[in-house]
């Protein structure tokens, strides 16, 4: 758990970061012998990551195709649900059976986070029976918040990325105004705001109109 932590402080992809959180879930938590991260999209689609082997995916598939199933209650709704045994099950009648046939009886799911209709969750998988214990849940909580940050780190990353674009498209329309019209630096970002505050719509839509008609 130190060693994953350590990799929080150093810039890393967050397929890197899945990578870290299943394999350890597998390797420190007794009766955990696969696991995988499920994310749904705002389309609804089902993303499976960081799959320990081909099971977690097979399983996510079976949730989307069955409209059931804990990883799917975690990711949407409860914070923590736990399977001792799928075959004693009542929650999710047909993909119990399934899940049975693959040859999991026990299950945990951590939910990471549920934001703009995109949700996602840890899911923890065993082939025996499992009372999973207290500190079971606890150190799967602790991997969950790892995959957390990692996917919070990678959207402000993309809105940074977002918001550079955006101020670059911005200073190239300032300049076209300046050569066409002669103003200064200034005056040519209060020509955007101008128009944009008068309904034309948001900055960087002015900005990309303007550059629109470089040429014209």
């Amino acid at each position: 758990m130190a060693d994953l932590a350590r990799t929080v402080a150093r810039p890393r992809s967050r397929a890197d970061v899945f990578d870290d959180v299943t394999g350890a879930a597998v390797e420190i938590i007794d009766g955990v012998d696969a696991a995988g991260i499920l994310l749904i999209g705002d389309d609804g689609q089902f993303e499976s990551h960081a799959g320990t082997s081909p099971l977690p995916h097979e399983l996510d598939e079976l949730q989307q195709l069955l409209h059931e199933g804990p990883c799917l209650e975690a990711a949407l709704d409860d914070l923590v649900v736990r399977t001792h045994d799928f075959r004693h099950e009542p929650r999710w009648p047909a993909y119990s059976v399934e899940a049975v046939k693959l040859g999991v009886l026990s299950g945990m799911s951590f939910r990471l986070y549920t934001a703009e209709r995109t949700a996602g969750a840890l899911n923890l998988f065993g082939f025996a029976p499992t009372p999973w214990d207290a500190e079971a849940l606890a150190t799967g909580s602790v991997l969950a918040a790892h995959a957390v940050a990692a996917v919070l780190a990678e959207r402000q990353h993309a809105h940074l990325r977002s918001a550079l674009a955006d101020r670059d498209r911005v200073g190239q329309a300032k300049g076209v105004l300046m050569e066409r019209h002669g103003v200064d630096d200034v005056q040519a970002f209060d020509m955007l705001k101008a128009y944009a505050d008068g309904g034309g719509g948001a900055l960087v839509d002015i900005a990309e109109q303007v550059l629109g008609t470089r040429g014209g």
